[in-house]
């Protein structure tokens, strides 16, 4: 936390998290689009990428319409990418159980991935993803699914999702309570690993000493940017205080109080 916090003016490509880094569910998080117009100002580039799965990359584009930012496809890196990725890679042609979204779904078929219908159409792979549409009976088919021997994977780690009013369960929580009926644990896709990271840079043609990821999250945004080697920033105005950060091992390399700090170090 020593570090000279104007070096952030060199940074090229900047790594956003969504929820709550830019917004709280439909609230812009003050400072955002004086940030971002400033991005662009400076031709430098924002990436969005974010562990909530519920949506695809076209209901994004969408829901940041709606909120005044304007974005395209090629502007997004989500977790529902990653995972399509490594379902591609490692588990190529395998027919999966998706506990998620409709939204998710349609994502994951467009990268190719053939979806399962129900518990009972052949399913090789059983995933987890943020389900904003959860019903009991899915976490019924998942845990008899689990009674298999089945790969088991998960879109993201995180415990829960910023919203106005507070915290709802994330996909982190779903797992956790899918452990205490199964005892089993997915691979988790998402932030931390910094496969998703890497995999949002490499579509640039920017390099890791270029880039810097900013989230609120300390065990996903902060710990993934850490784990991919390059510069991190802690935000305040979601999930973590800086109790936690002090109490944490996992230290970013800037703690800022929001966006707006960030635009006020970087407009000049």
């Amino acid at each position: 936390m020593d570090k000279n916090i104007n070096q952030l003016k060199n940074k090229k490509l900047f790594l956003l998290d969504m929820d709550g880094t830019l917004y709280l569910d439909h609230q812009l998080i003050e400072g955002t689009l004086d940030f971002l117009e400033t991005l662009k100002k400076q031709n430098k580039r924002g990436i969005y990428v974010t562990n909530n799965s519920s949506k695809s990359v076209l209901d994004y584009v969408k829901k940041l319409g709606n909120l005044g930012i304007h974005a395209n496809e090629t502007d997004f890196y989500t977790s529902s990418m990653a995972t399509a990725r490594y379902l591609n890679e490692f588990h190529p042609g395998k027919k999966v159980y998706c506990m998620g979204t409709e939204s998710l779904k349609l994502e994951l078929k467009s990268k190719g991935i053939q979806i399962a219908n129900d518990r009972e159409d052949q399913v090789e792979v059983v995933l987890l993803g943020y389900d904003t549409e959860l019903t009991s009976q899915k976490l019924y088919d998942v845990c008899w699914l689990l009674k298999k021997d089945l790969p088991y994977l998960a879109t993201n780690p995180d415990y829960v999702c910023p919203v106005e009013f507070g915290f709802v369960p994330d996909c982190g929580s779903f797992a956790e309570m899918i452990h205490h009926a199964t005892k089993k644990s997915p691979i988790f896709i998402g932030k931390p690993h910094p496969r998703m990271i890497e995999y949002a840079i490499e579509a640039t043609h920017y390099s890791k000493a270029d880039a810097v990821m900013i989230g609120d999250r300390i065990y996903t945004d902060i710990l993934s940017g850490i784990n991919a080697n390059i510069t991190t920033i802690c935000v305040l105005s979601g999930e973590t205080t800086l109790e936690d950060i002090n109490r944490s091992a996992i230290k970013p390399d800037y703690i800022l109080d929001s966006i707006k700090d960030l635009y006020e170090i970087i407009k000049n």
